[in-house]
């Protein structure tokens, strides 16, 4: 049986507990998480226990920031008993579970922070970001504000939110950060469906429904080689075919969700609502050239 990991509640408790792993120049890895924490959170501690010898570091904390007053902050499960028992088994070593207060020193407002946020650009304000404006502020700043608390020298994300992913990505390259960002594959139940901490909010009926998405994703995965719009009109006839499903967008984008290729990887991106909750969800996809649009307009579809 793994040690269970040491806790840190503070910045201070966090230094101390790192100290040793600094002197001794070893390699830092961190897992940010807000927590209730399943099998895509193990596998990430996992990729992040293979990439080091040094301490692997799992942050849970619900940062206020990237919920909307609409959103469901105070519904979004607190586990953390149960999330120290999971990091415990994939031999992580210090979980830091801060208090808002610890995060935000200057106060917090659904106005924002008082004190210097991250924008996140004209990336920050398409798909996700057009459906939670100002998600991917709140994202991008507590993600920065776990580095300069954890000093990293690598931090592992999960493809599942593949626009925080390469949003992440761009912060680190464009502020010259210096972390190595790894990418963990979306880790998927029997059935296909992502998986979420927000799945346990579905009932027998919702989940069956929330399946739609995953086989959607594969539906255009198995069309791309006749081009985009063949793709696109493949997930968009299972989409429509389940009424219990409220879809948000379908977009068909390039690995940086720029425009897709004529040929080469893409990205196909799916957002919807079942009952209350709302869930996302992407798939690779390889791209021909047999019909490919170039007009931006044409590679995502919202719901009106």
């Amino acid at each position: 049986m793994n040690q269970a990991p040491r806790l840190a509640s503070t910045r201070e408790e966090l230094a101390a507990l790192l100290a040793d792993g600094r002197r001794a120049g070893e390699r830092v890895a961190l897992v940010p998480t807000m927590g209730a924490l399943h099998e895509g959170h193990a596998s990430l501690m996992r990729t992040a226990r293979a990439a080091t010898a040094g301490p692997v570091v799992v942050s849970v904390f619900v940062n206020p920031m990237q919920f909307s007053p609409t959103e469901d902050l105070d519904r979004y499960p607190r586990t953390l008993d149960a999330d120290r028992g999971v990091c415990a088994d994939e031999g992580v070593d210090v979980v830091f579970a801060p208090a808002v207060d610890e995060v935000y020193p200057g106060g917090f407002s659904h106005d924002g922070p008082a004190g210097v946020t991250v924008d996140p650009g004209r990336l920050g304000t398409v798909l996700e970001g057009e459906s939670r404006p100002g998600h991917f502020a709140g994202v991008l700043t507590v993600v920065a504000k776990l580095f300069g608390l954890v000093r990293p020298d690598l931090a592992v994300f999960g493809e599942k939110d593949y626009q925080q992913l390469v949003l992440i990505r761009r912060m680190v390259a464009d502020l010259c950060l210096g972390i190595e960002v790894v990418a963990g594959e979306t880790v998927r139940e029997a059935d296909g469906l992502a998986l979420s901490s927000r799945n346990r909010y579905l009932d027998d009926d919702g989940r069956r429904v929330a399946g739609t998405l995953s086989r959607a994703l594969r539906a255009a995965q198995e069309r791309a080689s006749y081009g985009v719009p063949a793709a696109r009109w493949a997930a968009m006839s299972v989409l429509k075919g389940e009424p219990g499903l409220d879809l948000d967008y379908l977009a068909l984008t390039g690995p940086d969700l720029g425009e897709p290729p004529e040929t080469g990887e893409g990205r196909v991106l799916v957002a919807a609502r079942v009952g209350s909750t709302r869930l996302i969800d992407n798939m690779p996809l390889t791209l021909s050239t047999a019909d490919t649009p170039t007009g931006g307009p044409t590679t995502t579809e919202r719901s009106s």
